[in-house]
C-alpha cells in the first residue's frame, strides 16, 4: 500500500503556514476577538446554573442553557427597567453634583492661590477644565453623529455577544474536547488536568469578585445612608460596581462620594460639607482595609497566590491599554499563565508534569465508612467533569 503521509519538511511548513493565518487572523480580528472573549467570560459566568439544572432536575443540556440564557436576558432587561423609576431622581441629584463642583473648582482655579510669601497660578487649568466642561454638555453635530455611528456599533457588538454567549453554553462541551484533541494522544491527559486547574483558578477569582461586588455594594450603600449623604444608593451601586476594578474602582467610588459630600453635606449632621467630605472618606478608608485585609482575603481564599504588587502594576497597566476589561481580567490571567509556565518547567526538566501534592480525593488524615468514601467519590468525579 501506498504511504500517503506527508514528509517530515511539509509537515512543518504547513505548520508554521498554519501558524501565521491564525497569527495573522488574531491581529486583524483582535476587536471581534476581544468581543468573544467578553461572552466567554458572561458564559462562564453563569454555566453553573446550567451544572445545576442537569444534575437535579435531570434536564438535558440544550434545555437548561435555554432556561438559563433566557431567565438572564429577562433579568438583564428587567431589573434596569424596574429600577430605573428608583435611581432616576438619585441620578439627577448626584449627575447635578458632580457638574456644580466641576464649576466650582474651575472658578476656583482662575484666581491665584497664594501660600504664604508663594503664588501659584493655575488659570491655564481652569480654562482648560471648563472647556471640557463646554464640550461635553454642548456637543457639536459632527461629534453628535459620531457618538451616533459609535453606538450603532456599539449595538451591533452587544448583539454579537449575546449570541455568542448562547452558542458557548450550548457548544462548550463538544468545543471543549475538539480543543484536547488537538494535542498529541499521549499528552491529551496532561491538558485535561490542566484544564480542570485552570477553571479552578478562574473560578475562585471570577465568583470572588461577584460576591465581593454585591457585599461592598451593600455596604457602601448602608454607609452613606447611615452619614445622610445624598445619592446613598447610586453612590453604594458604583462603589460595587467598580469594585470590579481592582485598586483603580474604589478610588473612584470614592471620589465621587467625597464630591457628593463636599457640594451637598449631611442631611442630618450638623457640620459644614468640608467635615462631612472628611467624615466620608475617613469612613470610606476604614470599610476598604476591612475589604482588603479581612473581607477580600475571606472571599478570594489563597488560590491565586500572587503578589500584591505584581497585581497592582499589571492593574495599572491593562487599565492604560485595555480598560475596564483589561483591569478585570488580568489577574486570573496572569494567575493562569502561572499554571501553564508551571507545566511547561516541569516538562522541560523532565520532572513529572504536575506537584506532586495533587489533591486528593478522600483525606489522608479522615477515616471515612465505605458508603461515606463512594458517595465522596461520586462527587469529586462529578465536579471534575463540570
Amino acid at each position: 500500500m501506498k504511504n500517503n503521509q506527508w514528509s517530515l519538511t511539509s509537515r512543518y511548513m504547513a505548520g508554521i503556514i498554519v501558524l501565521v493565518a491564525v497569527v495573522a487572523l488574531l491581529i486583524y480580528a483582535r476587536e471581534a476577538i476581544k468581543m468573544l472573549v467578553i461572552a466567554a467570560f458572561v458564559a462562564y459566568l453563569i454555566s453553573p446554573a446550567v451544572a445545576v439544572l442537569m444534575r437535579n432536575i435531570k434536564l438535558s443540556r440544550m434545555a437548561a442553557v435555554n432556561i438559563v440564557y433566557f431567565s438572564a436576558l429577562i433579568i438583564l432587561v428587567g431589573v434596569p427597567a424596574t429600577l430605573t423609576p428608583i435611581f432616576f431622581d438619585e441620578i439627577k441629584i448626584v449627575a447635578s453634583d458632580l457638574l456644580d463642583l466641576s464649576r466650582q473648582t474651575s472658578a476656583l482655579l482662575t484666581q491665584p492661590v497664594q501660600f504664604g510669601n508663594m503664588v501659584f497660578h493655575f488659570e491655564q487649568l481652569g480654562q482648560s477644565l471648563g472647556q471640557l466642561q463646554e464640550s461635553i454638555l454642548t456637543p457639536l453635530p459632527e461629534e453628535a453623529l459620531a457618538l451616533l455611528e459609535t453606538t450603532s456599533v456599539s449595538v451591533l457588538w452587544v448583539l454579537v455577544i449575546i449570541v455568542s454567549v448562547h452558542l458557548f453554553m450550548s457548544e462548550w462541551p463538544s468545543m471543549r474536547e475538539w480543543l484536547m484533541k488537538l494535542a498529541p494522544h499521549a499528552y491529551q491527559h496532561d491538558m485535561r488536568e490542566l484544564y480542570k486547574r485552570l477553571r479552578n483558578v478562574w473560578m475562585a477569582y471570577l465568583r470572588g469578585q461577584i460576591v465581593l461586588m454585591l457585599v461592598v455594594g451593600i455596604v457602601f450603600t448602608i454607609a452613606w445612608l447611615i452619614l445622610g449623604i445624598p445619592g446613598a444608593l447610586v453612590l453604594g451601586v458604583l462603589a460595587g460596581f467598580f469594585t470590579l476594578i481592582p485598586d483603580v474602582g474604589p478610588f473612584l467610588a470614592a471620589a465621587l462620594a467625597v464630591g457628593v459630600a463636599l457640594l451637598e453635606g449631611s442631611s442630618w449632621i450638623p457640620l459644614s460639607n468640608f467635615f462631612v467630605a472628611v467624615i466620608a472618606g475617613l469612613t470610606y478608608l476604614v470599610l476598604v482595609s476591612l475589604k482588603n485585609f479581612f473581607l477580600r482575603p475571606m472571599i478570594m481564599g489563597r488560590s491565586l497566590r500572587m503578589n500584591e504588587a505584581l497585581i497592582f502594576i499589571a492593574i495599572m497597566i491593562a487599565t492604560i491599554l485595555e480598560g475596564i476589561m483589561g483591569a478585570l481580567l488580568v489577574v486570573p490571567v496572569l494567575a493562569s499563565v502561572v499554571v501553564i509556565t508551571e507545566y511547561l518547567r516541569r516538562r522541560i526538566l523532565g520532572l513529572p508534569p504536575f506537584a506532586d501534592d495533587e489533591e486528593k480525593f478522600v483525606p489522608p488524615t479522615k477515616k471515612i465508612k465505605p458508603r461515606r468514601q463512594l458517595k465522596y467519590f461520586i462527587k469529586h468525579k462529578r465536579n471534575q467533569n463540570l
